[in-house]
């Protein structure tokens, strides 16, 4: 991506300008959470939801999962990538999605087919405890911190059970104690991303194997 002040090209996973006049600036995106839901997830918790028209005066369609048409439809159904990584790992395809977070320097991915399964994952990640909570329906993952807590799913993919078997709500900035809404957990900042884009700039990273097992690179 790209600043049209300066027209600086702007690393999408780093959030640091590294080509043009900011480069080498130390200038830093702020990473804010992501989540990669359906319409139909968002539009029934968010129902006010207001959305940009479609006719904005292109008539490209950059991608839509069932127009064969899309720019970039082909690229999303097929495992060839655009532009190959100098550094690769087998341990998944390169284009499986995975949850990426990073903190103080600790990186960890986690494959959405598995987060989808499992529901709740409780891991730690350098000194940031965190639980991801996964949509079987939508797959959609979001990160919370953890907060010494023992997470386990419920029948309701919005809510989670704590170690006391204690119910917590799940929203989009938070999760909040039903019985204490004043007892809550923050969202924490996420990529969703190709594997083999975040081990490209991430080969350090430990990939969550399932059943709460996280193997080293």
């Amino acid at each position: 991506m790209y600043d049209r002040a300066t027209l600086s090209l702007w690393h999408s996973l780093t959030g640091e300008p590294v080509v043009g006049k900011l480069a080498n600036s130390g200038l830093k995106l702020k990473l804010l959470p992501l989540v990669l839901t359906t319409w139909e997830e968002w539009l029934t918790e968010n129902p006010d939801t207001t959305v940009l028209a479609e006719d904005q005066g292109f008539n490209r369609r950059y991608f839509h999962p069932e127009e064969r048409s899309a720019i970039y439809y082909n690229y999303f159904h097929t495992p060839d990538v655009m532009f190959p990584a100098y550094l690769t790992d087998d341990r998944r395809i390169d284009k499986d999605r995975v949850l990426a977070l990073k903190f103080f320097g600790a990186a960890s991915a986690y494959p959405i087919e598995t987060l989808s399964v499992e529901l709740v994952v409780n891991d730690t990640i350098g000194p940031q405890q965190v639980v991801i909570i996964s949509d079987p329906k939508s797959k959609a993952a979001r990160a919370y911190d953890r907060g010494g807590h023992t997470f386990t799913p419920t029948a309701n993919p919005r809510q989670i059970l704590d170690e006391n078997n204690e119910p917590w709500q799940l929203t989009e900035t938070k999760l909040y104690l039903l019985s204490d809404d004043s007892q809550t957990l923050e969202r924490l900042p996420s990529h969703e991303s190709f594997w083999f884009g975040w081990f490209a700039f991430n080969p350090q990273t430990k990939l969550y194997q399932g059943q709460n097992a996280v193997a080293g690179p």
